[in-house]
């Protein structure tokens, strides 16, 4: 499903609205974003019951029923779960981990609204989520006649709107902080061996683990429950950032001239965190096209370059890292040509 249009988090709500009491929708996402929240909130939204069946662990005769004899003739029975006389929402989750013949135990259920002489209340909703093959999950093909009967629909993360939510939530203030810093590191494709990865799933498991810690949290503690949760990367600049305790803004310190680039040995990582920090935000905030820039970019510009030159005195290494290409975006052409003309010892590490 890689044609579909992406939608955020709050956009999959409005679409959910208007779409889902209609007909079946099918929601394709990356493990970890929160479809399956997404969907309990919205059958709250709108009044029903949610009932989640989580289609990788289940067989036909869960949907089906077992067959029982009434005056000579045998019916089947489905689940009190499912057989239910008010209206609710049905949530198919992980539909596309089912076997085949479960696949097909839901072809009425999705289509016709029906599970054998048993029939979904009417307003009803059925909606049915699942992984996609490049996620290194567990997917099986889906046949075309089962996916002809779904409109589909792929989630994507969006950092502003799980910020807002992770703060309403009250979820810990280093990890609102860190991703405030750093919103690329939300989420990060799973890997193709097994080891931790980023999500919000993740940060939020995260968030949890360390409020059980209370205030006071060991590094050694920090440092093990980020690789557990976290994209190994992430994890090395989250340890980093907490090591600035009080001082978490100081980019921004740095910015303004107010601070100067960490330069002790033992805060080797602390800058490594800060470079790569500074080069997401120039990703962010310069402009692809040159023409574009104002009287705030001019500035920018000469700030950012003069804290490229200071960097580089400490550690061209570091500096080379804040220049070069990255996973989250390329700095502008314009720009680099800049820093080349200006800073030739980044050269290399630009081209």
């Amino acid at each position: 499903m890689q044609s579909l249009h992406p939608l955020t988090p709050s956009q999959l709500g409005e679409f959910l609205l208007h779409v889902a009491t209609v007909r079946p929708v099918f929601i394709w996402g990356a493990p970890g974003i929160g479809k399956s929240a997404l969907v309990q909130q919205f059958a709250e939204s709108v009044g029903l019951a949610c009932v989640s069946l989580l289609g990788s662990q289940l067989a036909p005769e869960d949907l089906i029923g077992v067959p029982q004899i009434e005056g000579g003739v045998s019916r089947f029975c489905p689940p009190a779960m499912i057989a239910r006389r008010e209206p609710y929402c049905l949530f198919l989750d992980e539909l596309n981990a089912c076997s085949q013949e479960v696949q097909k135990a839901f072809y009425s259920l999705i289509h016709e609204r029906r599970i054998g002489e048993y029939h979904l209340p009417a307003g009803s909703i059925v909606i049915g989520a699942g992984n996609r093959a490049q996620d290194s999950a567990i997917v099986k093909p889906m046949s075309s006649a089962l996916i002809n009967r779904m409109v589909h629909v792929q989630l994507r993360v969006s950092a502003s709107e799980w910020l807002a939510w992770a703060q309403a939530e009250g979820l810990h203030p280093l990890v609102i902080e860190y991703l405030q810093q750093r919103p690329d590191h939300l989420w990060s494709p799973p890997p193709k061996h097994e080891e931790p990865f980023s999500s919000p799933r993740a940060w939020h498991m995260l968030s949890e683990a360390l409020q059980g810690w209370g205030t006071t949290i060991p590094d050694a503690m920090v440092d093990a429950l980020a690789q557990g949760s976290l994209t190994p990367a992430h994890a090395a600049q989250f340890k980093a950032f907490g090591k600035l305790a009080g001082d978490r803004h100081r980019l921004d310190a740095i910015f303004k001239g107010d601070a100067r680039w960490p330069h002790e040995p033992e805060h080797r990582d602390v800058l490594y965190f800060l470079a790569q920090a500074f080069r997401a935000r120039l990703v962010k905030m310069l402009p692809a096209d040159r023409k574009a820039a104002s009287g705030d970019l001019q500035a920018l510009v000469h700030r950012s370059k003069a804290m490229l030159r200071d960097l580089a005195q400490i550690s061209l290494e570091m500096a080379q890292i804040a220049v070069a290409r990255g996973d989250d975006g390329e700095l502008p052409g314009w720009f680099l040509v800049e820093v080349i003309r200006d800073l030739p010892r980044l050269a290399e590490a630009a081209g």
